[in-house]
């Protein structure tokens, strides 16, 4: 196996035994094995768009395929069986329709007529001997480029997914994804090229981050600033961790009148600012940090356990029974709730458990102050800039992870100078999310924006002061502090690019699939840099 798609992968270069995110060969060549075949779902997706045929389930399935190879997703053999089998049918039955509306399938790419083994073992045979990444390209830079699309496309796929599933879409967006598929087939394009294939797939997302807020805020409301409780009261419960509101306000719907308190987990903590979901006397508060500490945390929750989405790790056989999954993650041996969403077994679960027994207050957080709530109190921001009060703001967030270096993101946070904001999303805030920070002008000094995704409300904020400001948003006194782990955070990356935002701090190390000479590209055209010490990135921003 050879993957280096996340932050975590070994010694820095490339993870060739056992996935540090868990994930063991088979299904490393199981992931590989799917990404090329929708590969070529995707080449005959795209000659069917210059013949006007379009169909909607190759469009969405595709997506859910690209998103199950996004790290920590699915680690179940049998499920990426079912999914490579289902991409070779559905391209075949989309090749009859592109033919008989008088398209052609040009490409010759391996990948249009992939024909997969008859059993598992065969495909996770032809898995590995497919060599995927290494044979992306004989030219390092550009194979670099590639997967650099490709770990996008693969973010993309996440955030079209989720706003599909709350009925926003945009063909534009489904139709880039086949486009970039098929085209990360071809041994003939350039440098340049492949750089803007890379800032179009940013460009994409800004568009599918739009779809999924407008889903988000349209069907429960714009969120509000929200106290959530950190410690937790006497019942039965259920945690919830990943990042599917839909899920979880179906699950509220379900556990209604049942005795059962509702947690959120990691990247689900902004939920509770939302009208239509924290209107929900049941849901309560919040248990634990971020995806890298659930094998510490989870055991020690007395409830069930549901993953709407990533992250998942091997769960441990002190909760395992107690573990659910939903959507597009999985794990061998876990029980699934599948596209009927009943949760049943989760609340049965959750009831033959003891719960909570006692009451503990360990204080609590605000969230809700996505761009409705921050552009509400614009006036009284810019004042404060303008008389000074607010020096500088600060949007530290992103991906966290289990490497010590990401304590740096807590250093800095805590010896930022107290006339200076700081916005934060993702799970990158549980680095510093309880600290006391203070206030400006009656402005909490820390402003958690959301979910990774509500980068996109972070873009809005920013394009927002720099209208009031009559300035680009490179000239505001902002500055972006992110930390990366996987695909969703390389994407929101490449957005950023794709607006011309420069200066971006990226830590804590720089991905492995970056060559030296792509670096220099984007050093030269972005000044993107690594983090250095927070004493040493403070002084270069604030002087």
């Amino acid at each position: 196996m050879f993957c280096n798609q996340c932050e975590q992968t070994a010694k820095g270069t490339g993870c060739t035994v056992m996935g540090v995110c868990g994930k063991n060969e088979a299904v490393a060549g199981l992931e590989d094995l799917l990404t090329h075949a929708v590969q070529g779902l995707c080449l005959v997706a795209a000659a069917g768009l210059k013949v006007g045929v379009v169909d909607r389930g190759v469009d969405r399935f595709t997506c859910e395929a690209i998103f199950s190879c996004l790290t920590n997703v699915d680690f179940d053999p049998g499920r990426f069986e079912t999914l490579i089998r289902k991409t070779v049918e559905l391209r075949e039955a989309l090749k009859k329709k592109v033919l008989a509306a008088g398209g052609k399938i040009e490409s010759t790419a391996p990948a249009a007529t992939f024909s997969p083994a008859d059993t598992l073992a065969g495909l996770e045979a032809q898995g590995a001997a497919l060599n995927f990444i290494n044979t992306l390209d004989a030219n390092p830079d550009l194979q670099s480029l590639k997967q650099i699309t490709m770990y996008g496309l693969r973010g993309l796929a996440a955030y079209t997914d989720h706003a599909a599933i709350l009925g926003k879409e945009d063909e534009t967006v489904y139709a880039y994804i086949h486009e970039a598929m098929g085209e990360l087939t071809r041994k003939d394009l350039g440098l340049d090229q492949l750089v803007g294939l890379a800032l179009k797939c940013g460009e994409v997302n800004l568009k599918a981050m739009e779809l999924l807020d407008a889903g988000n805020t349209g069907t429960y409301g714009h969120p509000v600033p929200t106290p959530v409780p950190l410690g937790h009261i006497p019942g039965k419960c259920i945690l919830v961790t990943g990042h599917d509101l839909k899920d979880l306000a179906m699950l509220l719907e379900q556990t209604k009148g049942k005795g059962i308190n509702i947690y959120t987990h990691g990247e689900m903590l902004p939920c509770h600012g939302y009208p239509e979901l924290k209107k929900y006397p049941h849901f309560y508060g919040h248990f634990g940090t971020a995806w890298q500490n659930q094998q510490k945390e989870m055991p020690q929750f007395p409830g069930a356990i549901l993953f709407t989405t990533n992250c998942i790790q091997k769960p441990s056989d002190a909760y395992k029974d107690n573990v659910f999954t939903t959507g597009l993650v999985g794990w061998p041996d876990v029980t699934h709730i599948g596209e009927n969403k009943d949760f049943s077994p989760v609340i049965n679960r959750a009831l033959a458990l003891p719960g909570f027994t006692d009451t503990v207050d360990n204080g609590s957080v605000l969230v809700g102050f996505a761009r409705n709530t921050v552009l509400g109190v614009a006036d009284k921001v810019i004042a404060a800039v303008k008389s000074k009060a607010i020096r500088h703001f600060f949007l530290v967030g992103g991906c966290d992870g289990a490497k010590p270096g990401r304590n740096y993101y807590t250093e800095l946070v805590e010896q930022i100078p107290t006339d200076c904001m700081v916005l934060t999303l993702a799970c990158g805030k549980f680095r510093f999310f309880d600290k006391k920070l203070g206030d400006i002008v009656g402005i909490p000094r820390l402003l958690d924006v959301g979910q990774c995704n509500d980068a996109y409300s972070a873009i809005q904020i920013a394009v927002a002061l720099a209208g009031a400001f009559e300035c680009g948003v490179n000239d505001l006194p902002l500055s972006l502090v992110l930390s990366w782990y996987e695909q969703k955070a390389v994407v929101i990356l490449l957005t950023l690019l794709s607006l011309g935002i420069k200066d971006i701090r990226l830590g804590p190390s720089l991905p492995a699939f970056i060559t030296p000479n792509v670096l220099d590209v984007l050093v030269k055209n972005f000044a993107i840099k690594p983090v250095t010490t927070p004493a040493e990135d403070l002084k270069a921003i604030l002087g």
